[in-house]
């Protein structure tokens, strides 16, 4: 920044919501703003700290700071970490319902404490950035006189939908035990929607649920945001970006990956990472499935039996990141009797890996997901089609992106009909054939190309992120 700044200096704190899936977006998102002349205070829950830290190789101590790699190549992040409100041995995935009542509840006023702390340490302090999913942050924002940015780490489509839940009740296809079932075509911005492609939480018979009694607070308190930032391209989904755009600023400046995606300088990983570059180099170009479900969503036993045994039928190398839970909690020995004896050298199968390497290796030639939006964007970027599999959550939308909007991908199954081992044998096989169609081949090269350009200089996200950049610095001179 020039010399006359320096005293100004933009100052941030970020909280990400405590998952993988939104801890990634966020720190890239620090690692933007430091690289563009800002001050970032990140912070991690005690729990999300403590997994990364005890998933890095060369037994390093429970003290190491994230970002001290960052702040050696000059950018100035600095890291807390918060309670969220129950001992690091809790097993918030098995007991959801209660960690969620805790992220409710409890969570906050830990946040809220941190925050206050912290801008009276540091008076520089001007704007809060926290994920969508927070049920706080216009409060906290107001408490101590911030700008209050609101972070949305999946697609605008998501977003948009969420944000018009009262809309969705108005014409009763949500809220109700007997739902509409045609077509929902009032959303702004949002073309006519299936109710089956709604997220799972907003199809879920349980409408108290603590997981949307956060979504409902969430999504009353974004409304109240200063800005927007979206992890989306422009492009992909105009229409959405502009409805929303018109009730307030929203800006899309996805993908918010690093400078090199698959060299982070920040460990953001959960589970310790198996590097399979060797194996990769040995197998010929395109030849290899990468089949990864994400970071906490479960397969039924059913399910997973019968891509198990479509993998075998397939015949097709593959690397499958299998987590001791993919299952379940308690069953970690899943795989058919046989199945190791039989994939011999065809087929690899690690508890975690970094997904953007394997991805971009020229030896994969398909990616059978769960359909997570941080994977979906880092298929388009390594120009990988999908086959999807969706479990819960947005996952479900993003399918509806993928397929059906932008053509990008198939459906290892219809959805209605449960799935076959037959049929993920022959989907499998007509990705891996090379034999996609020259439509979906060339809708593939369209959006890597698309991506690409917005994150050129001239680009729509690069202009957009430095809009926003101008805007914020903005409304904190007009707040002060």
């Amino acid at each position: 920044m020039e010399e006359d700044n320096q005293c100004t200096k933009p100052h941030a704190i970020l909280v990400p919501l405590p998952l993988q899936g939104h801890v990634i977006p966020f720190t890239n998102l620090a690692v933007k703003l430091a690289s563009n002349g800002f001050t970032i205070t990140f912070v991690n829950t005690q729990y999300i700290h403590h997994q990364i830290t005890k998933s890095q190789p060369n037994n390093k101590t429970e003290q190491d700071d994230i970002f001290a790699a960052a702040r050696k190549s000059g950018l100035d992040i600095r890291y807390k970490t918060v309670s969220d409100g129950f001992p690091l041995a809790f097993n918030r995935f098995q007991n959801l319902d209660q960690f969620l009542e805790g992220h409710l509840h409890v969570y906050p006023a830990h946040v809220d404490e941190l925050v206050g702390d912290l801008v009276q340490s540091d008076p520089s302090i001007t704007f809060f950035i926290a994920d969508t999913f927070h049920t706080w942050p216009e409060t906290i924002a107001n408490k101590y006189n911030l700008v209050n940015v609101s972070f949305w780490t999946q697609p605008a489509l998501v977003l948009s939908i969420y944000y018009h839940l009262d809309l969705l009740r108005q014409n009763g296809h949500f809220g109700f035990h007997d739902k509409r079932e045609d077509n929902i075509d009032y959303i702004p911005g949002v073309q006519a929607i299936e109710p089956k492609d709604l997220m799972s939480h907003l199809q879920a018979a349980d409408l108290s649920s603590p997981m949307l009694r956060i979504i409902y607070k969430a999504f009353h308190e974004v409304k109240r945001a200063d800005f927007i930032l979206i992890n989306t391209v422009q492009e992909l989904e105009s229409e959405t970006l502009s409805a929303l755009h018109e009730k307030q600023p929203t800006y899309a400046i996805g993908p918010v990956f690093p400078s090199e995606p698959t060299k982070s300088i920040v460990a953001t990983n959960l589970m310790s990472e198996f590097d399979c570059t060797q194996w990769l180099k040995t197998k010929p170009h395109g030849s290899v499935l990468f089949i990864s479900f994400g970071s906490y969503a479960q397969v039924t036993t059913k399910d997973f039996e019968e891509i198990a045994h479509g993998l075998l039928l397939s015949k097709v190398s593959f690397i499958w990141v299998l987590r001791p839970d993919t299952t379940s909690y308690e069953e970690t020995n899943i795989l058919p009797v046989g199945f190791d004896d039989e994939i011999k050298d065809r087929g690899m199968i690690v508890p975690w890996c970094s997904q953007i390497k394997v991805l971009s290796h020229p030896a994969v030639g398909g990616f059978l997901t769960h359909c997570g939006w941080n994977s979906i964007l880092e298929s388009m970027w390594c120009g990988v089609p999908v086959l999807c599999f969706p479990l819960w959550t947005d996952q479900i939308t993003n399918r509806k992106l993928v397929v059906d909007d932008w053509g990008i991908g198939l459906n290892i199954c219809d959805g209605v009909k449960p799935i076959t081992r037959v049929e993920v044998a022959e989907k499998i096989n007509h990705v891996m054939s090379g034999k996609l169609g020259h439509g979906l081949q060339k809708e593939i090269k369209n959006v890597r190309q698309t991506m690409e350009d917005a994150l050129a200089l001239n680009g729509s996200s690069q202009k957009n992120f430095f809009q926003f950049l101008s805007d914020v610095k903005t409304k904190v001179q007009t707040r002060n």
